[in-house]
């Protein structure tokens, strides 16, 4: 496994614990899903948790198992595969307004003023919170479910550039833009 480092413990045993890549990981959601077979149903866990760094780095992912906590696991795991980077300014907030969507899940990104705080609800604002961002606010609209809020919200970031990209983009030198 990617995230975990096997530590002998003496006696042959043992003991997984976390690496220390730097990431801190959050549990969204914990649910009992079930499939039905010839003999019954088959009870399974599904997890989605979020990572991120609080630097500017995040990722959401989603894992199964037949226990909460495998499936804790397996998600924190497919969480640190897929890693985005949030573009900020240097008040910790967006450089423009973004809207992204998922399946029905439509979320909307815009920067505040410094001092404003995260102003979300749901999962957006732990998604937020755990890529470092300190001044934001966030809107979802159509859905509820929160992967797919949360992969609305890694589709509105990842659509955000900095204004050095947008600049290198034109080839025009930065103060060109606010003409």
């Amino acid at each position: 496994m990617d995230s975990k480092v096997k530590k002998t413990t003496g006696f042959g045993k043992t003991k997984k614990e976390k690496a220390k890549d730097g990431f801190d990981d959050r549990v969204v959601q914990v649910r009992r899903v079930t499939k039905v077979v010839k003999g019954g149903k088959q009870l399974h866990f599904r997890a989605i948790v979020v990572v991120g760094d609080k630097k500017g780095q995040v990722g959401v992912g989603v894992g199964k198992a037949k226990e909460v906590i495998a499936a804790v696991q397996k998600s924190a795991v497919n969480a640190r595969r897929n890693i985005i980077t949030v573009p900020m300014t240097k008040y910790l907030t967006f450089p423009h307004r973004s809207e992204g969507d998922f399946g029905a899940a439509r979320v909307m990104l815009r920067p505040v003023a410094p001092g404003t705080g995260v102003i979300a609800g749901g999962v957006v604002r732990i998604v937020l919170e755990m890529a470092g961002v300190e001044n934001a606010l966030g809107k979802q609209f159509g859905s509820n479910n929160a992967l797919n809020n949360a992969r609305a919200t890694v589709v509105a970031v990842q659509q955000m550039r900095q204004f050095s990209e947008v600049a290198q983009d034109r080839g025009i030198p930065m103060e060109e833009l606010w003409k």
